[in-house]
Parts: structure tokens; C-alpha cells; sequence
């Protein structure tokens, strides 16, 4: 039964959504790179509006994970039309 409750908790804190486009190894690898991305973004969000960390410390966070993004799209080799 515990079991249960963490696989649900694991659901309601961790979506995840299904690849809809496409489907090549990179374009699902960076789909599940962006997913990632927006969640973390989003709990850092959060985070500033509870003032938890300052504005300075989320954007440099949220530019680095950009940059992890950025170079993740790049090394994948994903083709722009793949993505859309």
C-alpha cells in the first residue's frame, strides 16, 4: 500500500507527458530534456516567489539550465522541424 502512495506522489510531483511529435531517438531525448528543463524552471520559479532564493540566484540558474539545454539540443543533433 505505501507502495501505492509514493508511485502516486511520484506522479503528481513528476509529470511526465507523452512524446506527440515525430518520433526519432534525439527528437524523444530532447523532448524529455525540455521536460526536465520546465520543471525546473518551474520549482525555481517558485522559489523566488516565496523568497526562498533572490531573483539574482534564479536567473543565473535558470540561464545555466538554458545553456545545459541549449547544448543538449545541439550534441543530440535534433533537426528544428523535428522538435515542432
Amino acid at each position: 500500500m505505501d507502495n501505492d502512495n509514493e508511485i502516486d506522489k511520484n506522479n503528481f510531483f513528476y509529470q511526465r507527458y507523452r512524446y506527440l511529435g515525430k518520433y526519432t531517438p534525439q527528437s524523444f531525448l530532447f523532448n524529455a530534456n525540455l521536460q526536465e528543463f520546465s520543471q525546473r524552471v518551474c520549482y525555481l520559479s517558485n522559489l523566488e516567489t516565496l523568497g526562498k532564493v533572490s531573483s539574482e540566484e534564479c536567473y543565473e540558474e535558470i540561464e545555466l539550465l538554458w545553456q545545459q539545454l541549449t547544448q543538449s539540443f545541439k550534441a543530440l543533433g535534433t533537426d528544428q522541424k523535428d522538435v515542432n
